[in-house]
């Protein structure tokens, strides 16, 4: 159950001296209690792959809670892409729980701590409020209404529950110390009114519990023995036990982590939504995102993600994340389980001179070197005219250009090795064709010819060629850290998206399916893009094959 090879994070040891001890039983319950009002993204997936991954290694559960208590900004449609997002990264919850399935509950608990003096309803502006609390220099000082009698706040919190007063003109605090140097324990706020429609309750309520209040009672519901969150509820963690301790219920304990912060990214939701509102990406799942649903249309897999997560570990410190490790990660599985095919993105023809008219032949190449056997390979049909990239050919090459050239020699992928002869331009003196001989005993496992190249191209017969869309995806923002700008859309990289409207690639690639990883030789990562029209194939590009950005970068 434990391994004793890698060296314990921190809440791994705090596990396994619980268990040790026998607390809870030696039992482990985390859950991940997502807020539906947006997509979640590459920082929820390290609190996935946390929370989920040490119930997995000491033989516990993981509960899937939503925290729905903020009817106006909440939809069905988040909660689906969030159930959607776990299982695609691999792991299942044991139960399916809506903070709302214990409004009645924390409505009891609420009523408990104004019997005990401990919560008064306040009809104080939310500027009086703030006001009241003080600074944390200096004390707060209570509102008139926080010496109300325990029958008075009894009898407004039921009219607040059944409707009587508009949204803001009451809520419900809690009693506890207006001088405390913790800025939460100063009176915070239980319940707010909220006339809105829930997505799961309805028309049931017009009272909807505060985070702080919903959260740890929650976890002790559920009896979740290890409340996994991020740094900014380190100051809240005093809340979370003071209302388990006045409450006298099970005794949940809080445990924070440090966020995933990246560089080039933003990861605030409200941030991600105006992105999304404000038309700068196609939508949440637009692959620039970094959304787990933009990452996997982009062509991330979950054993990359999950992978990246570990690889960052559990920090008790907040630092920043090159997103170059998140790259390397992708690269890394996609290198071990894409196919390789061949696709020319900016087309030269190539016609090669001694190549009968009218021959074709059938050529093979594995579908992935990388693993044993190659899992299998697939035809390449070749022939008499090629397209090869433009940038493979220079009529004027600088030394150690070991591509094509009036006079040099390449081998074509999987097939022969091939001569510039010569070149024909249209009337603005652009290579329109490049004329070539072949050497039939060059043939890629059969090359009795005896010629050594140093160069090796890839191409795609022109008669087989089939025209796909192809997207060159790249970081959507060009500065390190956008979110601390002015105005963080002022950073975005105009170039985070280019399209290439015909691209010809292998006939092999009409198969393609989406998910599926794909090296196209020479010039990246690409998958199957999930909206691809039928009619016209779209591909985008997951990632380069290796880190070009530092480079690009240096010649700003």
């Amino acid at each position: 159950m434990i391994n004793e090879e890698k060296s314990l994070n921190f809440l791994e040891e705090i596990i396994e001296e619980d268990i040790r001890k026998g607390k809870h039983g030696g039992r482990v319950l985390t859950r991940f209690p997502p807020e539906p009002n947006g997509y979640l993204h590459i920082g929820h997936a390290k609190s996935i792959v946390l929370n989920f991954g040490l119930a997995q290694k000491y033989n516990g559960k993981t509960n899937l809670r939503f925290d729905d208590t903020n009817p106006v900004t909440e939809e069905t449609e988040y909660v689906d892409s969030i159930k959607n997002d776990i299982r695609w990264l691999g792991f299942q919850w044991t139960e399916e729980l809506y903070t709302s399935d214990y409004f009645e509950i924390l409505y009891g608990y609420a009523i408990k701590l104004i019997k005990k003096g401990l919560a008064y309803v306040d009809d104080s502006t939310p500027e009086e409020i703030a006001a009241s609390k003080g600074t944390p220099t200096e004390p707060g000082k209570p509102t008139p209404y926080r010496d109300r009698s325990v029958e008075e706040n009894l009898r407004l919190f039921e009219a607040m529950r059944d409707g009587k007063f508009p949204d803001g003109a009451k809520v419900l605090r809690a009693k506890i110390d207006l001088a405390n140097p913790n800025m939460h324990l100063r009176d915070p706020l239980l319940y707010r009114i909220k006339h809105a429609h829930h997505h799961r309750t309805g028309d049931k309520w017009c009272i909807y519990p505060m985070y702080d209040f919903a959260h740890g009672q929650s976890d002790s519901i559920e009896q979740i023995t290890h409340s996994v969150c991020t740094l900014e509820f380190v100051p809240h963690r005093p809340l979370y036990d003071w209302l388990i301790e006045q409450l006298e219920i099970f005794p949940s304990k809080q445990y924070e982590f440090a966020r995933l912060n990246l560089n080039y990214t933003v990861m605030s939701k409200r941030k991600l939504l105006q992105l999304v509102n404000e038309r700068h990406v196609e939508g949440w799942d637009d692959p620039r995102m970094p959304t787990i649903s933009g990452l996997r249309r982009r062509g991330y897999t979950p054993a990359s993600i999950r992978n990246f997560c570990e690889r960052i570990g559990v920090a008790k410190r907040e630092n920043i994340i090159d997103v170059g490790l998140l790259e390397f990660c992708i690269r890394e599985d996609l290198n071990k389980t894409a196919w390789r095919r061949m696709a020319v993105l900016d087309p030269v023809k190539l016609v090669i001179t001694n190549y009968p008219e009218g021959r074709e032949e059938i050529l093979s190449g594995e579908n992935n070197p990388e693993v044993a056997g190659g899992e299998g390979e697939r035809d390449i049909p070749f022939g008499r005219e090629l397209w090869i990239e433009r940038e493979d050919f220079m009529e004027n090459p600088p030394k150690k250009f070991f591509r094509l050239a009036p006079g040099l020699m390449v081998r074509l992928k999987h097939a022969y090795i091939v001569k510039c002869d010569d070149v024909v331009k249209d009337a603005t003196g652009s290579v329109i064709e490049i004329h070539c001989t072949y050497i039939p005993e060059s043939k890629s496992g059969e090359d009795t010819s005896g010629l050594k190249v140093k160069g090796t191209i890839h191409w795609v017969s022109v008669a087989h060629a089939k025209t796909v869309e192809i997207r060159l995806y790249d970081r959507l923002f060009n500065v390190e850290n956008p979110a601390a700008e002015e105005d963080f859309k002022a950073s975005i990289n105009p170039d985070s998206l280019q399209i290439i409207k015909s691209a010809y690639v292998e006939p092999d690639l009409l198969n393609a399916d989406p998910g599926k990883g794909y090296q196209f030789i020479r010039k990246g990562y690409f998958t199957l893009d999930t909206k691809s029209p039928s009619d016209k194939l779209v591909f985008n590009r997951t990632v380069t094959l290796r880190d070009t950005w530092a480079k690009e970068m240096q010649k700003e």
